[in-house]
């Protein structure tokens, strides 16, 4: 939030029953408000034109395009909005799909309400939220054969290996600058080298691979 403004959230569900829902859910806590929903990706990239939310809440399993290429649309267009998939979903690859196209968090519709409201909350301050269920599933996939074009490329330094722990424990530049006593300006160096080393296109699917591939704790 910006002062006393509440994070603005677009509802994206092709379900009406889920849309009424989660509006209904936003409207119990302070500090966040439902701006809108679609209930289809091409939708939710219309209206995230228009509304300009803070945080998108985004099924994956839509008629359509699908969330996951709505996701990667919005990030293009609206860099400043972040998506967190909310699904029934757990299994490895739509996980990686969804991080892989520009959402900052992956849940499971079972999420209790403090923990959805919290990861909204993460969100807007760029912050990743993974379900237990969702980190799982990437272990669980570290431990299958990888064939060498599944390897990662580029090795990190030391320090960049330090700075990708930080980023997988949800830390922000600056968070991790003071850790490090460093300079936000050379955690974005570091970060910037990272996300090009792993062939990244986000902090949340880096910190994601390097809990798959076993680069950090």
């Amino acid at each position: 939030m910006t002062g006393n403004q509440p994070i603005r959230v677009l509802v994206v569900d092709d379900q009406a029953l889920v849309r009424t829902g989660l509006k209904l859910f936003l409207m119990t806590y302070d500090g966040q408000e439902m701006v809108g929903e679609a209930a289809s990706g091409e939708e939710a990239i219309l209206k995230c034109g228009q509304l300009q939310p803070d945080v998108v809440l985004m099924d994956l399993a839509m008629p359509g395009i699908g969330g996951a290429a709505a996701t990667r649309a919005i990030r293009e267009q609206c860099p400043q909005t972040q998506v967190i998939a909310l699904t029934n979903f757990q299994d490895v690859e739509m996980v990686q799909k969804a991080l892989r196209a520009g959402a900052i968090g992956y849940l499971l519709k079972n999420v209790t309400a403090d923990e959805l409201a919290c990861a909204i909350r993460a969100a807007h301050a760029g912050r990743p939220t993974l379900a237990p269920e969702a980190t799982q599933a990437l272990v669980e996939a570290a431990h299958r054969p990888t064939s060498p074009a599944c390897e990662v490329p580029g090795e990190l330094t030391s320090r960049e290996q330090e700075v990708l722990a930080l980023m997988a424990k949800g830390l922000s530049n600056p968070e991790i600058a003071e850790r490090l006593t460093v300079s936000p300006v050379t955690v974005k160096f570091h970060v910037s080298n990272i996300l090009a080393k792993l062939g990244c296109t986000s902090r949340t699917e880096a910190a994601a691979l390097a809990i798959q591939q076993g680069l950090v704790p």
